[in-house]
């Protein structure tokens, strides 16, 4: 029977500090009875020889120092089983869908386990999103931490909906793919876009969904991604699916990371977050990826909104440090009515050319895409050069680099919310739009492309 305290000496936010603790551990459970009777959770943040500093998962509200707290021995875990698909879980683990709760092969600690760099497999299997600006020109790889670096008002959640329900990878018919979501400090109408989004397409039976509500405790979030990393890491490495896990919002996880510090009086950092931000998104970053002799992966992609749309900002920054690439959503483009608003200039994929090419999606793959970006980029400046001097002052050539640029943005980048288009339909619309260029202006492609695709 674990030892009960009554020595709770200061609580400030989010924090109690227990005193006259025996063997208290870095990560530890706490159960926290308050004077009425309720029950709460907590865990450790810091542990000395005779004391501990508590972090409450609902807050300190009505919490006094009458409170008995409860050291559980063992840190927050995650019953799992493969009965979680289908299923919808919030922000601490338990069951928000009205379902019963699963009967579980095992519980895992949500910190998860660090992997050996020389036990990673290198990601190099296309994964088919069925957004052509993915697929065609940034592609996402197998085992790849892919971020989607947005704006307030962008349209990230409809796009992470649609990647959720249409991504699949191809090439592996006995593959099973799955989807883990885990949403932080998103709107009820978030939430519930999300549920429907997925419920309509019968996308849930493969999804797991960890989902944190605004108006939910703040402390909760930084819990959340860690649940659903671990549902991914069961799955992909005990049950060997290929599984795709979407964080959302990554920023409201920094931020809850910001307030827990300054609740701790830590020396602030860069724009007030602490100084361990980076450590500590590379605990979440870093497990994603494959494992030699496993036939699962996990592939990763978490979505920030950056504020002001500044790219500089410590957690796009940081995450651009970590990831492999990024996704990045364009207001300019938005504004014109452009659905999905994917600016494929700024955008990198780092592992594309690992997997694309002959036996992976097409051989042209990789020129096609390639050309696609010279054309797109040398358009865009052709139509900032006929702002300034006018149209007339263009070059022949000029003039139809431009309209190139907005044939581009209207037939490739903008598709349908629910149009799933095929790596070949992909490849397909950007040989149609080179029949717009002169073939002598066509230099990244092979004459034997040219010949068999240029028709």
């Amino acid at each position: 029977m674990q030892k009960e305290y009554k020595t709770v000496t200061e609580i400030s936010g989010p924090l109690i500090l227990v005193e006259g603790v025996e063997k208290a551990g870095y990560e530890e459970l706490v159960e926290v009875r308050t004077p009425s009777g309720e029950m709460r959770r907590g865990k450790v943040l810091e542990a000395h020889k005779d004391w501990a500093l508590v972090q409450m998962f609902e807050g300190t509200a009505g919490l006094d120092q009458n409170a008995a707290v409860r050291f559980l021995g063992r840190g927050v875990e995650l019953p799992v089983s493969a009965d979680m698909l289908g299923r919808v879980y919030n922000g601490s683990g338990k069951a928000r869908d009205g379902g019963p709760e699963i009967i579980a092969e095992k519980k895992l600690d949500i910190n998860g386990l660090a992997i050996n760099p020389t036990a990673r497999d290198y990601p190099n299997d296309f994964i088919q999103t069925g957004i052509s600006t993915i697929d065609g020109l940034n592609t996402l790889v197998r085992g790849q931490k892919l971020p989607i670096f947005s704006g307030s008002g962008l349209p990230h959640a409809r796009l992470a909906a649609q990647i959720a329900r249409q991504a699949q990878v191809i090439g592996d018919s006995k593959a099973e793919f799955s989807v883990v979501f885990g949403a932080m400090g998103i709107t009820y109408e978030e939430a519930e876009f999300f549920l429907e989004d997925l419920r309509r397409t019968g996308a849930i039976s493969r999804a797991v969904l960890f989902i944190n509500l605004a108006d939910d405790p703040a402390i909760e979030r930084i819990s959340t991604p860690r649940l659903a990393l671990t549902a991914a890491e069961y799955l992909a490495f005990e049950k060997g699916h290929h599984v795709l896990v979407i964080l959302s919002d990554i920023t409201a996880y920094c931020e809850s990371l910001r307030e827990v510090s300054a609740a701790r009086k830590e020396i602030p950092g860069r724009r007030g977050f602490p100084g361990y931000l980076y450590t500590d998104l590379s605990t979440l970053y870093e497990r994603a990826g494959r494992l030699q002799g496993k036939a699962g992966s996990i592939t990763l992609l978490p979505i920030l909104t950056m504020p002001e749309d500044d790219k500089t900002h410590p957690i796009p920054d940081l995450t651009g440090y970590i990831t492999e690439g990024q996704i990045i959503l364009d207001r300019a483009l938005h504004q014109r009515g452009i659905y999905p608003p994917v600016n494929p200039l700024p955008s990198l994929s780092r592992l594309r050319d690992k997997g694309i090419g002959e036996g992976k999606t097409r051989e042209d793959h990789a020129n096609a895409a390639n050309q696609l970006f010279a054309a797109y980029a040398r358009g865009r400046e052709a139509k900032e050069l006929a702002v300034i001097l006018g149209e007339s002052a263009l070059s022949e050539d000029d003039l139809k680099f431009s309209a190139f640029a907005g044939e581009f943005e209207d037939k490739f980048i903008r598709q349908g919310e629910n149009e799933n288009r095929t790596i070949e339909e992909t490849l397909s619309l950007g040989w149609e739009l080179f029949k717009l260029l002169p073939q002598e202006q066509l230099k990244r492609l092979k004459p034997e492309q040219l010949k068999k695709y240029l028709k």
